[in-house]
């Protein structure tokens, strides 16, 4: 991917301005395609992926064939949490679920710039620490919520981590995202487009009443854009 493209990574954003430039002098900004892996569980983790654009879900496998994620991520942080907290491989499969387009930068060039920029670090560890309060969210969310909520919370993050009210995603990757039956999720995407909060078509939703989707979703939604909402404290280093 070639040309101007708007920053949105988060931890792009929240950090000094010339450790932006080291960082954008490093990347290379790739597109994010559907269903494209990014690495493998258990690989060694040779760059670190900051999405500007896209939803990226890290899938567990289970043994009998079946898979679900374990979170979802897109602009608020970045791909490769094994490495800021000392790990050097991959524990789940990066599988992206809503196109884009993000920023690879090798795990050498990032050393240098943390080493160089230490509000490189404070803003990847922010985003670790955001992250673990995303997942035990999900916990609770997970047991306690009806598949509706569950769905419609899904649906508000991907809209919040795209630039447009009409993304692709399809039902199947909904469902293997949440673990749920597909017929379930249709059952729900038809609910919702019935109230009129979205419409779907050819593997493309299109958020058509935010206000309506965002009545059918949990207040799991609300805690968690909170937490990642908490303005950066900007180092001067």
């Amino acid at each position: 991917m070639t040309g101007d493209f708007d920053v949105q990574n988060r931890i792009f954003l929240d950090i000094r301005p010339e450790a932006l430039e080291f960082l954008e002098s490093k990347a290379v900004v790739k597109r994010l395609t559907q269903d494209q892996v990014l690495y493998e569980e258990g690989e060694l983790v040779s760059h670190a992926i900051f999405p500007h654009e896209g939803v990226v879900s890290l899938m567990a496998s289970m043994e009998d064939g079946r898979s679900v994620a374990k979170v979802s991520l897109g602009k608020e942080g970045f791909v490769g949490i094994a490495y800021i907290l000392g790990g050097g491989h991959a524990d789940s499969q990066p599988v992206v679920k809503v196109p884009g387009y993000a920023s690879w930068i090798s795990i050498e060039a990032l050393d240098a710039a943390i080493e160089k920029y230490p509000c490189v670090r404070d803003a990847m560890m922010r985003y670790a620490r955001s992250l673990t309060v995303q997942l035990m969210e999900s916990v609770a969310c997970n047991s306690l919520h009806k598949a509706e909520q569950r769905i419609a919370r899904w649906l508000l993050e991907a809209h919040d981590r795209v630039n447009t009210d009409a993304f692709q995603i399809t039902q199947n990757s909904v469902s293997e995202v949440l673990g749920l039956r597909r017929a379930t999720v249709s059952a729900v995407c038809n609910a919702l487009m019935n109230k009129g909060a979205l419409s779907y078509s050819r593997g493309t939703v299109t958020v058509a009443e935010r206000r309506l989707l965002e009545d059918s979703a949990c207040e799991c939604y609300d805690r968690i854009r909170r937490e990642y909402q908490h303005p950066p404290v900007i180092r001067t280093r």
